[in-house]
């Protein structure tokens, strides 16, 4: 690696560019944990303006970070008409966070001069710094590492920054009255969930405890998951959002909330990133890899063999997530919160 990396430290090390596109990933989380790696943009390149091209679902992520100059929408539906619009911003340097072949087409079709990004899905003859991969154990394991990589191999920043938390920015005023956020779904697949009526059971538990409402998230096709924990909290004060908020509203709601609990999901990656408490239960997937930071979250897992399988659905009894009790959860809850 340290002859590939001479190579690219003279080739763009002292260069200035003014002009930035960078392609943003496309689900939540993994834009979280991109945020990182755009921090480090803009330190790199403190005058330049960088722009975010992003699909409309992650745009509000963007749109509160002060680093970042304008967000470009892009509905997907037409990457060739959207890279001859791109040319007209006469950008000098595009940086491909998301790997498809698509990002690496429309920053092509731009005539954007410098082309970023890691060396996968066929691309790399598309690109003017095609990145090769990290291999296993070459950088920490945490996902937000991998986007900073990408920024090293190409000569963008020196070295990896310290190992601190993800932050979005600065977290809602506390409006005077306690809210237990709960986001009982999780859109890779059913694997991820814990079990909704636990969700129920732990929520209501923490509810009586600290006087707290209870907000429940999700999506619009999360919305009947919500409507069945809802249900098993009868006698509780319960506002079901799923469905009923944009991101950006999200966010905020979010940011009031006294503690969070949730699976593996965009809304767990955002809860932490506002430094609310945060509480996530982990089952199918690795939380060494895509787990929340800082010192305000804790992972709950119940260890199998199996686990982490990262399949979408459990092909057995789902025991990963049927060990973990509420009362844990609970528990782990209110030290968390200092009780």
């Amino acid at each position: 690696m340290g002859r590939f990396r001479v190579k690219i430290l003279s080739e763009y090390r002292y260069l200035d560019f003014s002009n930035i596109l960078v392609r943003a990933t496309n689900w939540v989380g993994d834009a979280v944990m991109s945020l990182p790696a755009l921090r480090a943009i803009r330190e790199r390149f403190s005058t330049a303006r960088i722009s975010v091209l992003a699909k409309p679902w992650v745009a509000d992520l963007y749109g509160r970070e002060a680093f970042i100059d304008e967000i470009i929408l892009y509905s997907g539906q037409s990457p060739w008409r959207t890279g001859h619009e791109l040319r007209s911003h006469q950008f000098d340097c595009a940086i491909l966070l998301q790997n498809a072949f698509e990002a690496a087409w429309i920053a092509w079709l731009a005539r954007i001069p410098t082309r970023i990004g890691y060396k996968r899905d066929g691309r790399q003859l598309l690109l003017t710094q095609a990145v090769d991969l990290p291999k296993p154990g070459e950088i920490p394991r945490h996902e937000r590492f991998y986007y900073l990589e990408l920024l090293r191999r190409a000569g963008l920043i020196d070295s990896l920054p310290p190992s601190e938390a993800i932050r979005l920015g600065s977290r809602a005023l506390p409006n005077g009255q306690r809210v237990i956020g709960v986001s009982p779904g999780a859109a890779y697949g059913t694997a991820k969930r814990w079990l909704p009526e636990r969700f129920a059971e732990a929520a209501a538990s923490l509810a009586k405890a600290r006087g707290a409402s209870i907000a429940l998230f999700g999506s619009k096709t999360e919305r009947d998951l919500c409507e069945e924990v809802a249900r098993l909290l009868n006698g509780h004060q319960v506002t079901n959002y799923a469905g009923q908020t944009t991101l950006a509203q999200f966010i905020d709601l979010a940011a009031g909330c006294e503690l969070f609990l949730t699976n593996d999901s965009g809304s767990m990656h955002i809860a932490s990133a506002l430094g609310v408490p945060t509480v996530a239960i982990f089952g199918a997937t690795d939380d060494t890899t895509t787990g929340p930071t800082g010192l305000n979250a804790r992972v709950i897992r119940h260890a199998v063999d199996c686990s982490p399988c990262l399949l979408r659905e459990c092909p057995i009894d789902h025991r990963c997530m049927t060990g973990v009790s509420a009362d844990r959860v609970v528990q782990e809850a209110l030290k968390l919160l200092g009780r």
